[in-house]
């Protein structure tokens, strides 16, 4: 099983990504868990792509593709992926097909995760993190037993800088000029699952799984 999972920050491809990765025995790759495991390492891509980093600068799609395709090659792909939030621009796009041309793979779909822009903001502007254990909870969704009080460490809970509504709206506005193309570009190709995922998590799991169902090894 071969799949992409595409949608604006806060819709909960990153949860599914797990619990799907999880029941298929397939690996999830996401290009943060990527950069920072060659970091780790200290491989060649992982070094110049933290000098990139260690400047507050994008890394280049060159060395994101090339960690992917790196990953791809991996004993643990064998079964198939999931890429979570990866590619995000049309020539991320174009450069995976090239890279999974070379391997003699192809994706079996691309699900793109839709959610209310009222939701979205709502889930993430909710969101408040532990900054000692990283420990996350929601206002609504997850409300920590004391408020404001970490439930694992009690140390105080801090809404992050990305999650203020401000900053929510430069996020989705950097989506729907970067990475919102990429909803045509997999259409044309036969390949797009439109989900709407603003329901519970384990609604929107189990309509997920029926969905690749067919693609998934027996």
């Amino acid at each position: 099983m071969r799949v992409v999972f595409l949608g604006a920050p806060g819709v909960g491809k990153g949860t599914q990504a797990e619990r799907i990765a999880a029941q298929c025995h397939v690996a999830k790759l996401s290009t943060g868990d990527l950069l920072r495991e060659a970091v780790r390492n200290q491989t060649a891509l992982g070094l110049e792509a933290k000098s990139y980093m260690d400047q507050g600068k994008l890394v280049p799609d060159a060395v994101v593709i090339g960690l992917v395709k790196e990953k791809l090659a991996d004993p643990s792909c064998t079964k198939g992926f999931v890429l979570d939030g990866f590619p995000r621009t049309v020539p991320q796009a174009e450069a995976l097909g090239s890279v999974l041309i070379s391997k003699n793979m192809a994706l079996d779909r691309v699900v793109n995760f839709q959610v209310s822009r009222e939701d979205i903001v709502r889930r993430l502007s909710g969101r408040r993190s532990c900054q000692k254990c990283q420990a996350t909870f929601h206002v609504d969704f997850a409300v920590p037993k004391v408020s404001g009080v970490c439930d694992r460490c009690g140390e105080p809970l801090v809404q992050r800088s990305d999650d203020r509504r401000e900053a929510i709206e430069m996020r989705l506005k950097v989506y729907d000029e970067q990475t919102a193309p990429l909803v045509s570009y997999y259409q044309e190709r036969k390949l797009l699952f439109q989900l709407e995922a603003s329901g519970t998590v384990d609604a929107v799991f189990q309509h997920l799984s029926q969905e690749l169902a067919p693609y998934q090894a027996t």
